[in-house]
Formats: structure tokens, C-alpha cells, sequence
């Protein structure tokens, strides 16, 4: 196979403080109750973001069975996590928010007027004139709920997992051949500047912006695809201040949208695009093992990942998962790499997943 695959956003890694507390409130939050996996190994590969160190970690991996990408809630275990010691503002560069499904977002926000959230501003439309809130968890991560009827698995809930992020960067033409031309972006939603309603109740919502919002023109393709559904990655660009680096003066895992990360097949053909537009991979599981074809092992899944840097230097994760538990219970392991790379796996078969299931009582 000489083309890389990319099935979509696999999951949206957030940095915590203490990792039950989190995850505790994100299963009550946004019911990402199935456990892909629970990992403890050292980081060593992302020493170079973690001060030129390898450090103690804990990183779980939840989905919610409705459809969207899922959680990597990731905890430093000997260093102590660091929160940003200025106000970030929509528009500072990175991932300023992750955006959540929900196929009704009015019905979602008056549940989540109810929930353990800062609500952050009204019921508003976004810049594609679809129906859109902004909210705050308690750790002070912001998550837009946008408006995607598309349901994996019905389990009666209004929402689903991640389905795309806000992304600052310093300027939108010189990020968009990133997403565009590697990640398949190639459909622009909405292009807009000028100041905007649904950003009143965020810091720095009031300042001017050019915005555009991004999805894929083609479904796409791959083992969890239809998990994943279809995705957006909406751009920000501030025009009235220079805006800071999220990440400016932290580590990576420290508090915070630590990156996106998108699954995908033949990550060597992703290189070539990646090296050949200027993105060389910084970090690579591979060079830790004896060839590309062993899997590196993350709790009871293994797979190749691989990271990028964006033009303002925010992480892009790629994964190539060749092995996940389906009941783990019962020793059932999806080998992924004797399958037809493009092909779907079957919905029944995923939907086993959700034998995975976590009570958030239980989660130590």
C-alpha cells in the first residue's frame, strides 16, 4: 500500500492533575465510560517535551460508544503538573478547546446547565450557522458542543465524544496546506472575521478574529471510521494581539489539550507526505524497537505513534493501532494488521467495546 490512511480524529490527549479525579468527572460529564486502555509505562520517546526527560506517567484512553474520538486523560506521576500562569484567550496557539458531538445541542444545553460545568455564554450559532454553546470543566478546559446527528451506538444520551478541535496559530495560511493537503481537511465550512456572538462568554471573545472551520469532503476510511464518524477543525487566527503559545514554558502532559491525534494505516507513506511538506516526525515509537513492524505496547493495546509539530509548534499525534482488547475478560484481541487497511470493521464487532465499560464509582 503506497497511500496512508486516516480514519479520523482517534482521540483528544488531556492533561490532569490527578487522573481518577478526572476521569471520575468526565464519565459523569460526558459519559467517556469505555476503557480502551490504562498504561503506566515511562514516557521516554516525548522526553524532548518534558524537559529532555523521561518521566512517570498514567494515560487512559475512554471512549463514549455514541460515536467521536475519545479521551487520552494523561497524569505526570513524579512531576508536578503546571497550569499556565497567564489567562489563555481563544486564539492563543494550540488547542484552545475540543469540540463535542451532540445531535441535539439544544436538548444538551439544558443538560448540561444542570452538570458540574461553567457554562461560558448562551445558546448561540456558530460560524456554519449551526447551534452552538461553549462551556468550562472544572479544570478550566473548554469544550464547544457543536451539532453532529450522527450516532455510533444509541445509548439514549444527547452526546457524544470529541468530533474536532479550536486551533490557535499565529496564521491561518500558512497552517492550512497542514490540514488541507496531509490531514484531508479539504472542505472549508466557514471562512469569517470580524468579532462573533457564539465567543462573547470566552476570554478574549470580544477581540477580532478570522475563523474557518474545516471537515472532509469524503467519508473516511479505515478500521474505526465509522466509531469516529466525521470530524472539523476550526482555525483562529487573533488580528488584535499577538497571542501566546498554550504550552509556553510547560511540558507536555502538564494541564491542558495536550494534542490531537488522528488513527491511521501506513504510517511510513504519512512520513514521506509529512517530510516532504516540511513536518518531519519529531518523536517515534519505532526507533525504540528492532523494526517497524513491532508494535509498541501501551497497557493491553500496542500499535506505532508518531508526532508532528504544527507551524507554531503545537503536537499532532499519529497512531496506528494493530492491537486492541475487545473482552479482555475472555482473552478476544483485534490483530488489526491482517485486515483490509480501508475496510470498516464491522459495527457489531466494535460495538463489543462496550463490554468495557467503567462505572465511575469504580475508577481508581
Amino acid at each position: 500500500m503506497n497511500q496512508y490512511i486516516i480514519a479520523g480524529i482517534q482521540q483528544i490527549g488531556v492533561g490532569v492533575e490527578d487522573l481518577a479525579t478526572a476521569w471520575k468527572y468526565y464519565i459523569d460529564t460526558f459519559n467517556m465510560d469505555v476503557k480502551i486502555l490504562d498504561d503506566n509505562h515511562v514516557a521516554d520517546i516525548m522526553a524532548p517535551y518534558m524537559g529532555g526527560k523521561p518521566r512517570a506517567k498514567r494515560a487512559v484512553i475512554a471512549i463514549n460508544m455514541q460515536g467521536g474520538g475519545g479521551f487520552e486523560i494523561w497524569n505526570h506521576q513524579e512531576h508536578k503538573p503546571t497550569k499556565p500562569d497567564f489567562v489563555l484567550q481563544f486564539g492563543d496557539l494550540g488547542c484552545f478547546a475540543a469540540k463535542i458531538k451532540s445531535r441535539d445541542v439544544k436538548r444538551s444545553f439544558e443538560e448540561f446547565s444542570h452538570k458540574n460545568v461553567k457554562m461560558l455564554g448562551g445558546l448561540s450559532k456558530s460560524i456554519d450557522g449551526k447551534d452552538t454553546f461553549f462551556i468550562e470543566d472544572i479544570f478550566g478546559n473548554v469544550f464547544q458542543i457543536v451539532d453532529d446527528p450522527y450516532v455510533f451506538r444509541d445509548e439514549h444520551r444527547s452526546t457524544g465524544g470529541p468530533v474536532g478541535a479550536i486551533v490557535g496559530c499565529s496564521d491561518i495560511e500558512k497552517t492550512l496546506p497542514l490540514y488541507q493537503e496531509i490531514l484531508g481537511y479539504d472542505r472549508v465550512l466557514a471562512d469569517r472575521t470580524g468579532t462573533f456572538d457564539d465567543l462573547a462568554g470566552l476570554p478574549g471573545g470580544g477581540q477580532q478574529y478570522r475563523r474557518m472551520l474545516l471537515t472532509h469532503s469524503k467519508p473516511r476510511k479505515g478500521s474505526f471510521s465509522r466509531l469516529f464518524g466525521q470530524s472539523y477543525i476550526e482555525l483562529a487566527q487573533a488580528l488584535d494581539r499577538t497571542p501566546r503559545r498554550i504550552y509556553e514554558g510547560r511540558y507536555w502532559g502538564d494541564p491542558g489539550f495536550i494534542q490531537i491525534c488522528f488513527d491511521v494505516r501506513n504510517i511510513r507513506a504519512l512520513e514521506k507526505k509529512c517530510q516532504s511538506m516540511g513536518y518531519p516526525f519529531t518523536a517515534d515509537s519505532a526507533s525504540k524497537q528492532q523494526s517497524d513492524a513491532e508494535s509498541f505496547t501501551m497497557g493491553d493495546a500496542g500499535g506505532h505513534f508518531t508526532y508532528i509539530e504544527d507551524p507554531d509548534g503545537y503536537l499532532i499525534e499519529f497512531v496506528e493501532t494493530h492491537k486492541i482488547p475487545i473482552m479482555k475478560k475472555l482473552g478476544l484481541y483485534l490483530n488489526l494488521r491482517k485486515r483490509d487497511p480501508e475496510k470498516p470493521l464491522p459495527d457489531g464487532i466494535l460495538k463489543m467495546l462496550r463490554f468495557a465499560r467503567v462505572k465511575a464509582e469504580d475508577v481508581k
